[in-house]
């Protein structure tokens, strides 16, 4: 399950797709722009259609204000 999540350490905490530093903006973006699913996958090999739906999840549920966001911290103690 791929998951949109936020790190104050990646830039500066906007919410990226999990284990990548690809923002969901610049996805929307992407997507905004024309470019299609395959052409997306095909520039950023880290990520999957699973990965383009979460994005488009994520900017769904933003507009309904119903984001609950993981945030994930690089140090050390924090859980």
């Amino acid at each position: 399950m791929v998951r949109i999540v936020a790190n104050p350490g990646i830039l500066g905490g906007k919410p990226i797709v999990e284990g990548t530093r690809l923002s969901v903006e610049h996805i929307l973006g992407l997507l905004a722009s024309g470019m299609s699913h395959e052409e997306i996958i095909a520039d950023y090999p880290l990520l999957t259609e699973e990965s383009i739906r979460a994005v488009l999840g994520y900017a769904a549920k933003a507009l309904r204000n119903e984001i609950f966001i993981d945030v994930v911290s690089d140090r050390v103690g924090d859980s």
